[in-house]
């Protein structure tokens, strides 16, 4: 537990320390370390004695986000990759071989969105051994670095979107991922606020036929919107203020 927990200090560390400045409005380091984990436990297969979890992951950024990693690339995936090998150990999940992550760039995403495609695979000398299949008669093998894309970011990008959301404030923009946010003090949150009256998990924003909702998730001090307190869902609009704890944040809409 001591080593999983400095290692998820250093992976919160690529925020707010050397390259806080950098990551502070696109897709964070941190923020893939949770949802790299969150495939990890998506994708289980249990046997009789042992229950195995993917060890090769495609990470899919839009180009500006990608352009960013690209000085930093090989030591985040160094710290996603032991972020993750350190939650199969805790979570009893066995491994094919250590995590193998790659980052790839998807034209068709945009800044602060990305995609996760997760897979259990052999160990490459294991994988160079084993003959590869011959394709099905009367079939054409087509590949194109867009089609791998997880097939749950194609289903969002098909469905109806909420414009794309941000919250400004502090000194700084954020923007919120298209699945939603969960808004707190802890480290596992989506967007983490350094502020001792904002709770744990304080608030989230998701989105919902076409808009963003804002709900207050049993916080100490509640959610303030332009004021009044927000009670069950509130259905934001573009440059409503937002107060949680002594935190303020204008919420918009790009």
């Amino acid at each position: 537990m001591n080593l999983l927990k400095n290692v998820e200090s250093t992976i919160a560390s690529l925020v707010e320390g050397t390259f806080g400045r950098v990551f502070r409005a696109q897709v964070r380091p941190v923020e893939l370390a949770r949802k790299l984990a969150r495939e990890m436990d998506a994708n289980r297969t249990v046997s009789l004695s042992r229950t195995y979890v993917p060890n090769e992951f495609d990470v899919w950024l839009s180009r500006r986000d990608r352009a960013l990693y690209e000085p930093v690339e090989s030591e985040v995936i160094e710290e996603l990759s032991a972020y993750l090998l350190e939650h199969a150990r805790r979570e009893d999940l066995s491994l094919a071989s250590p995590p193998r992550i790659s980052f790839h760039t998807d034209e068709r995403l945009r800044l602060g969105e990305f995609g996760i495609q997760a897979r259990l695979s052999a160990p490459p000398e294991r994988a160079a051994a084993r003959p590869a299949p011959a394709p099905e008669a009367g079939h054409t093998m087509i590949y194109s670095a867009s089609d791998r894309v997880g097939g749950a970011a194609r289903e969002a990008r098909s469905r109806p979107r909420a414009p794309r959301a941000l919250l400004v404030g502090d000194g700084r923009t954020l923007v919120v991922p298209p699945s939603g946010a969960v808004i707190g003090r802890s480290r596992q949150c989506d967007i983490v606020l350094d502020d001792a009256g904002v709770s744990r998990r304080h608030a989230e924003i998701v989105p919902q036929g076409g808009a963003w909702i804002l709900r207050d998730l049993g916080s100490t001090n509640g959610v303030l919107v332009d004021g009044a307190t927000v009670s069950g869902e509130h259905r934001l609009a573009d440059g409503e203020r937002i107060a949680l704890g002594s935190s303020e944040m204008r919420f918009q809409i790009s």
